[in-house]
């Protein structure tokens, strides 16, 4: 009898050959925290010091500081993770070499536990025990839950970098275009929030949310940034006597 093939569906994310799938992560992240922390921190600054440069001037920096901070931060953290994965792994040879019954049945155990019947595991386990590499990716994958593939640490940080500076863009362009420094907080504020709930629409593309559900939750805990930057701002503006 021949095997069907299994046909390729698009709207199954994991057919889908996509550059940014594996990065999704640092994309939302990156994105959703450059408009968050800047709309937070201009609003702030805008309201408390009602200087036009220096607004501008923060949103630049802030940009340009956190999106390296964040990127850098990225990178070491997943070659970090990468790093202690491997040793797991060395570690892991060193206990096959030294040990191997009791690795065997230690994996005879854990296919048993996973719900494989008693003689199939048996099997498999004595089949993988006669191959180092496969049961170096069977112990990997059961008893250290390390993937195969741990993702790329440089391609997440770059993603996370330039996500940030897209999203973080956002807020600092009204200012850039408006002289006025009341209409300059709106837009940026009304921009910023159109911008998080298209990024939650944009996210249902990998998930099965509602795409307004999704939208309008990633708005409402980011409006949280715009309401404190606005209180501490009003309320600096007051103490120092700016208005």
């Amino acid at each position: 009898m021949e095997i069907q093939e299994i046909p390729r569906r698009k709207d199954f994310i994991h057919h889908q050959q996509s550059r940014f799938l594996d990065s999704v992560r640092e994309i939302v992240f990156g994105a959703e925290d450059g408009m968050v922390s800047t709309l937070g921190a201009l609003t702030g600054i805008a309201i408390g010091t009602q200087n036009h440069f220096t607004v501008v001037l923060s949103g630049f920096v802030i940009v340009a500081v956190e999106s390296i901070s964040m990127g850098v931060g990225s990178y070491l953290s997943a070659k970090s993770v990468q790093e202690v994965n491997n040793r797991k792994l060395d570690e892991e040879r060193i206990e096959l070499d030294e040990y191997p019954e009791e690795e065997r049945r230690e994996l005879i155990e854990m296919y048993v536990r996973d719900g494989w019947p008693e003689k199939l595991a048996l099997e498999m386990a004595n089949t993988a025990a006669k191959d180092k590499s496969l049961l170096l990716k069977e112990m990997a994958y059961r008893e250290l839950a390390i993937t195969p593939e741990e993702g790329n640490p440089l391609k997440n940080g770059l993603f996370m970098l330039v996500s940030y500076i897209v999203g973080g863009a956002i807020p600092v362009l009204p200012y850039l275009l408006l002289s006025s420094m009341r209409q300059g907080v709106t837009v940026s504020v009304i921009a910023t929030l159109i911008g998080l709930f298209c990024l939650g629409v944009a996210t249902t593309k990998f998930t099965k949310r509602s795409w307004w559900k999704s939208g309008l939750e990633i708005t409402a805990l980011a409006s949280v940034a715009a309401i404190v930057g606005y209180a501490i701002g009003s309320l600096s503006n007051r103490t120092l006597g700016l208005s």
